[in-house]
């Protein structure tokens, strides 16, 4: 059985490939609109010190997300 965790519970430097992007409206636009779709393969770089935000890699560029965009994200992560 897979592993299947939201984007924001990630570990520095846990990979996986998103499997489902959540929210409403243009919250779900925005992350559609920034590359965050079923099958993208992700790597989680690092947390800022309270938390928020984070930066992953994403299709070859960095991208910084709150981590209330993060949770809207289901990631299934690679062992």
């Amino acid at each position: 059985m897979s592993d299947i965790k939201k984007l924001s519970e990630l570990g520095v430097g846990e990979s996986g490939i998103i499997v489902d992007t959540h929210g409403e409206g243009w919250l779900r636009k925005r992350l559609l609109d920034m590359g965050v779709t079923k099958s993208a393969p992700v790597k989680f770089k690092k947390r800022a010190p309270l938390g928020d935000p984070i930066e992953i890699t994403l299709r070859g560029y960095e991208l910084s997300l709150r981590k209330n965009e993060a949770d809207c994200v289901d990631v299934e992560v690679n062992k």
